[in-house]
């Protein structure tokens, strides 16, 4: 396709679909903005766009395709001034926030004015940021959500899907509603509850001053999400307050169960109660990429000797396998070797397992 796409916010998400973008469409012209001057020039220095603009206006006014990039908050502030901008009549705009319900109803203004507006979220991350950790790859076999209004024709739709085709995402279609529900299940409502295990966690290491070194194995992997940026949690609660008033007041009355369980010692309900979660977890599909980004990491049973981990990771270099973190863990319940190694991608921690298993005879455990 020819035309030009302006993408607002060059972090990871708008770097990596401009990417996408100029890899599938040759012939289009990307250009960015950012409100980090910096991250702008960057983008351009990358090239990842090929031209920048001075402001939102400049860059929307020639634009067939505008992709919004940045946190919730933002991309409200950055509809408005679409709103009173001189845009082409048959432009689309779309975003790629976590929350779609008050972003879509803020876009009605735009409808008015005969512009097509339609809600996106590319359920894909990293622990990484900025422009400079954008890359292609970066949405494959992602779900990528589209909230189009009535008022949508399907051709307009369809358009959107091809200016993003480089994504090879998935893509489904729902309303703003059912979004916002979905990912308040299985993305915000988590987040809030690995935030609240830290919390106490905290609270409690006043007292046992043992807490922060064992909670430093299995306890850091299964609230690693708390990790995530506190500005955009905090929009995204705001605006998807009355899913998540719902879900806490389910969790008080599920964890209420739980304590009605503990009170009478019922240990055939206790066991029941364990047995159905490890049961839906162990049935979740594991290829598929959900709304958590994903950890690749891989657990490596080596001797304690100096000079294992530089052996490791000679290895991995070796063969060209770039990491993203390694650690050591002290406490390992339930979790098979000491070492943890993480990946960016799937692939490369696979790629990992085999070298260490070929050229030694250290075992290897994937982390699931």
């Amino acid at each position: 396709m020819e035309g030009r796409v302006f993408v607002i916010g060059l972090g990871l998400i708008g770097g990596s679909l401009a990417l996408c973008i100029k890899k599938t469409h040759e012939d289009a012209i990307i250009i960015g903005y950012d409100v980090n001057e910096k991250q702008t020039r960057l983008a351009k220095m990358l090239g990842v766009v090929d031209e920048t603009a001075d402001s939102i206006e400049e860059g929307a006014q020639r634009a067939d395709l505008i992709l919004i990039a940045t946190p919730v908050k933002e991309s409200e502030r950055i509809l408005g001034i679409l709103e009173h901008a001189n845009l082409k009549k048959e432009v689309i705009i779309s975003d790629a926030g976590s929350t779609k319900k008050e972003i879509v109803q803020i876009a009605g203004n735009l409808k008015q004015k005969g512009i097509t507006f339609i809600g996106g979220h590319p359920m894909a991350g990293s622990h990484k940021s900025g422009v400079a950790a954008a890359k292609s790859i970066l949405f494959e076999n992602a779900f990528y959500l589209l909230t189009p209004e009535e008022h949508i024709h399907e051709e307009q739709i369809h358009q959107l899907q091809e200016w993003l085709a480089g994504t090879k995402a998935r893509f489904l279609k729902m309303t703003p509603d059912e979004h916002d529900y979905l990912t308040g299940v299985i993305s915000h409502f988590p987040h809030v509850i690995a935030a609240s295990l830290v919390h106490q966690a905290e609270k409690s290491s006043e007292t046992q001053k043992l807490i922060p070194r064992l909670a430093a194995g299995g306890f850091r992997d299964v609230t690693r999400i708390a990790s995530s940026s506190p500005e955009m949690w905090r929009d995204i609660l705001l605006h998807n307050k009355e899913v998540l008033l719902h879900l806490l007041a389910n969790w008080q009355e599920e964890m209420g169960k739980v304590a009605g369980m503990l009170e009478s010692e019922n240990s055939e309900e206790i066991f029941d109660y364990f047995y159905r979660a490890k049961q839906f977890r162990d049935e979740l599909p594991q290829k598929q990429r959900g709304a958590i980004p994903a950890f690749y990491d891989l657990f490596v049973d080596v001797p304690d000797y100096p000079g294992v981990i530089s052996e490791i990771t000679g290895l991995l270099a070796k063969e060209e396998i770039s990491i993203t973190n390694i650690r050591i863990r002290e406490t390992r319940v339930e979790i098979y070797g000491i070492l943890v190694i993480s990946f960016q991608t799937e692939e490369d921690r696979d790629r990992a397992a085999l070298c260490i298993h070929n050229h030694t005879s250290y075992e290897t455990t994937i982390g699931l």
